[in-house]
């Protein structure tokens, strides 16, 4: 954690970089007041964490884990006529925040022949739109009542925080699917857990948890009707190296006062 102590005891610290797009971990304002330059590695993750992604929506809609587990029973004889999935083919995604990870989401999502609704702080371009055939929600409540899939791919801010909470979780479909790549407490999870016990939605598919990892007695590690991965969104050897590139790209520049491709600065 970069404090207020650990910032004084470095004044030569010159810029801190992110192997990651978050930076929810750090105090932006405060690291900013001792004039270190930010940077994070955007580029790097967007593909990668994109495919985490559309990976959680397929197995959440065809019940990959839940057909593993049949498959490999001692006493598997044969699958029950009535284990469905969900057909993803002709649905609606709900992407919520569409930066570069929820724009290759829907480009993914276009190839699957889905409806892609997106709600962000800022409209994309017409151009970008039409690309994708993606439309625009200016209030998400609008992409919450109309998507089978909800995609949250938002940073952790105050204003993210428990963005998604017993309201809107209440104006999904009860056959909607939730699934969260962004942060764990993007999401209120007490309210998911009842949600997903009550049948408020159908399913939920989590990469991200607060806290990470769950404690082993959490109602959400018990529950059939979700996914849960280990935080597995940039965690490919590819996205690594990228990473370690963009990372030094950002230092170097920050060190001969260049300017820094990926900065970030305080909100």
């Amino acid at each position: 954690i970069v404090c207020y102590e650990l910032l004084q005891s470095l004044p030569n610290l010159k810029v801190i970089v992110n192997s990651g797009v978050g930076m929810d971990h750090l105090d932006l304002k405060l690291v900013a007041s001792f004039g270190v330059k930010m940077a994070n590695a955007p580029h790097a993750v967007s593909t990668s964490t994109a495919d985490t992604g559309m990976a959680l929506l397929l197995a959440s809609a065809r019940r990959l884990v839940e057909g593993y587990h049949i498959a490999i029973s001692s006493g598997m004889e044969h699958c029950e006529a009535d284990f469905l999935g969900v057909e993803v083919t002709g649905a609606t995604l709900g992407i919520i925040g569409m930066g570069s990870i929820g724009y290759k989401i829907a480009l993914r999502a276009k190839a699957f022949e889905m409806n892609i609704l997106y709600h962000n702080r800022t409209r994309r371009k017409e151009q970008e739109e039409q690309a994708v055939g993606a439309t625009y929600c200016e209030k998400i409540d609008s992409l919450l009542q109309q998507a089978d899939f909800v995609m949250v791919v938002v940073s952790l801010t105050p204003q993210t925080h428990k963005l998604i909470g017993k309201r809107e979780l209440e104006l999904m479909k009860p056959t909607a699917t939730l699934i969260n790549i962004s942060r764990g407490a993007v999401v209120d999870q007490e309210a998911l857990v009842t949600a997903l016990q009550t049948g408020t939605i159908k399913a939920a598919a989590l990469d991200v948890t607060c806290p990470e990892a769950l404690p082993r007695d959490h109602m959400l590690l018990k529950l059939k009707n979700v996914i849960i991965t280990p935080h597995l969104g940039i965690k490919i050897d590819k996205a690594t190296y990228i990473i370690t590139e963009e990372a030094v790209e950002n230092i170097l520049a920050a060190l001969n006062g260049l300017p820094i491709p990926s900065e970030v600065l305080p909100s």
